[in-house]
């Protein structure tokens, strides 16, 4: 009898989930920003202005992931472990998409037949939608689940993720041939949008946003590269990297220099201190009521648009805007929910579909990520 292969462990770092679920709700108050005007001074507005940037984080993140939980595999199983992967990834991104996309079809047939307006809530899209193929360059404007459009980039991501692992042995790469890789990434994302004209990661997102996910996935997957090679010397490689991050963020921002062309950088190099960190910091973002958030993340990230939408019709006055009462409780709505369906739909689907794979999408014994 041959033995089974050993798989390598997973890392667990905590500290990212609780990364995850902060940035999840730096999305929620980006998006109800503008109602908000009335309670928060505008320093503050402008703050929750660049919630956009949580998505580049949550791609970097992904990739980041990805390749901790699944490099290896993919590397000793070689095209059958990708459609191993391949499914997995779906059975965690699509039930729960399906199911907020179904309620705004309903909510859209119930516009239509009370004669009001469907702008925004285009039917013809929809097979583009349901397929998470909407942000693929198939369409001029977001529409229907708007942050969707990030979780359709994200297929494209995980669907080339394979091919990037099996591209090189990336693993006998110098660390300085890992950081020019990150960086060539970094300056590309860059040019794209100098050379569209853009000098803003939110800008033109059914045009650039599947660039600004691959090029934020890729970098992330070469930073888990990074972190295997520099795990051994966490402490001060952490500080270092904490410091190049801020140093990135502050001179960014005190030169005025295009968002794309020091933002991105920040934070690679924040996250790679924040991996490697042990420091008080780091057990924050790892404690239980931040891993609890990071957990309910998707949900969070996915429904909220909606909700807010809902919560508009039925508790804000014609002027749009939330008082303080209003503002805590669609925040508590978003917080309950995101509860409900994290743990009555989002992670039941995803274990049905997991324990369905097709054949020839065979399962393995190690735990999904998240």
């Amino acid at each position: 009898m041959i033995a089974a292969p050993i798989r390598p462990a997973i890392p667990q770092l905590d500290q990212l989930t609780g990364l995850r679920g902060i940035a999840a709700w730096f999305v929620v108050l980006y998006h109800v920003r503008l109602a908000t005007t009335g309670l928060f001074p505008p320093t503050m507005i402008d703050v929750f202005a660049k919630g956009y940037l949580a998505v580049d984080l949550f791609f970097m993140l992904s990739g980041f992931v990805m390749w901790l939980n699944y490099g290896a595999r993919l590397r000793a199983d070689g095209w059958p472990g990708a459609r191993r992967f391949w499914w997995k990834r779906v059975a965690r991104i699509w039930p729960l998409h399906l199911l907020v996309l179904a309620a705004m079809i309903a909510f859209a047939a119930v516009l239509v037949a009370t004669g009001r307006s469907t702008a925004g809530y285009p039917f013809a899209e929809l097979p583009l939608h349901i397929l998470l193929l909407q942000n693929w360059g198939f369409t001029a404007d977001l529409a229907w689940n708007h942050p969707a459009w990030s979780i359709s980039t994200e297929l494209a991501a995980y669907l080339l993720f394979p091919a990037l692992v099996l591209a090189a042995r990336w693993e006998t790469m110098a660390l300085t041939s890992l950081a020019l890789v990150a960086a060539f990434l970094l300056a590309g994302l860059h040019s794209v949008f100098a050379l569209a004209g853009y000098s803003e990661l939110g800008m033109a997102i059914p045009q650039l946003g599947l660039w600004r996910c691959l090029a934020g996935f890729a970098t992330g997957s070469v930073l888990a590269l990074v972190w295997q090679r520099l795990e051994g010397g966490r402490g001060r490689t952490a500080v270092s990297f904490g410091l190049v991050s801020v140093a990135l963020a502050v001179g960014g921002i005190a030169a005025d220099l295009p968002e794309t062309a020091f933002v991105p950088a920040a934070f690679a190099t924040g996250l790679l201190a924040l991996a490697l960190g042990t420091g008080p910091f780091a057990r924050l973002l790892a404690s239980s009521p931040l891993q609890w958030l990071g957990d309910l993340s998707y949900a969070t990230y996915l429904s909220h648009f909606f909700l807010f939408i809902l919560f508009k019709i039925v508790f804000v006055d014609d002027d749009g805007m939330l008082g303080a009462g209003e503002l805590g409780l669609f925040l508590a709505v978003v917080l309950a929910a995101s509860a409900a369906l994290f743990h009555g739909f989002e992670k039941p689907a995803q274990r049905w579909l997991n324990a369905r794979a097709p054949r020839g999408f065979g399962r393995d014994t190690l735990k999904a990520p998240s």
